[in-house]
């Protein structure tokens, strides 16, 4: 049987509200890069004023942890986009598993970035806790700590969000997967989308300066 139209008292039909949805995402997208962009915007700043000593902390950075984790989050990027291409009731389970497979993908990409969280903590480069780096630019390390980390910690706060809506999409999809469904997993891929571009933007600025001045 088709599925009978649903939609609020304040839809005139399905693609309105749909459409509606969609607009709604993509404001919240754009309160995001308000939030992300003052932090890009705080790094050019001082990474300005402290050229050496930026180049300098961007070379205590893991960059092979950097660049598995961005391959993970490409690849988790191209699962969802593939899941929302083939949504339907025919493609239920492929849908499912190719949430949950973004979903692990997530999983894996904080589990990596605890690890280098840890590796940090043993080196004593984290600011305000055990921050040790006896070098003239001690100072100006530290601060692109203090920017590292609240970048990637907001950024991974942003993915466990991301990991549960693709978990809660999976788990509904696999049940009823109707066009209401479709147009939440649309909403919820273009934010997984958006988190993955932040990431590729903070890789750039976190991990390539010191490698490339070098």
């Amino acid at each position: 049987m088709p599925e009978p139209p649903v939609f609020a008292s304040q839809y005139v039909s399905i693609p309105h509200r749909d459409h509606s949805a969609e607009l709604g995402m993509w404001v919240f997208i754009a309160t995001e890069i308000l939030l992300f962009g003052g932090l890009i915007l705080a790094y050019f700043v001082y990474r300005h004023a402290f050229p050496q000593a930026f180049a300098e902390g961007s070379q205590h950075t893991d960059i092979l942890i950097g660049t598995i984790n961005t391959a993970v989050l490409l690849t988790s990027s191209f699962l969802v986009a593939w899941a929302v291409e083939i949504f339907s009731a025919a493609t239920a389970k492929i849908v499912t598993w190719l949430l949950v497979g973004a979903a692990c993908l997530g999983l894996a990409f904080i589990a990596l970035k605890g690890i280098e969280y840890r590796k940090e903590y043993h080196e004593h480069l984290i600011p305000g806790i055990d921050f040790q780096l006896a070098r003239p630019l001690a100072n100006g390390v530290q601060l692109f700590f203090v920017f590292y980390l609240i970048a990637t910690a907001i950024h991974a706060v942003h993915m466990l969000i991301g990991i549960c809506l693709l978990l809660t999409l999976a788990i509904i999809s696999r049940r009823a997967p109707t066009t209401r469904h479709h147009t939440a997993l649309h909403s919820a891929a273009l934010y997984w989308h958006f988190v993955d571009v932040v990431w590729i933007f903070l890789f750039a600025l976190i991990y390539l300066p010191g490698r490339a001045a070098s």
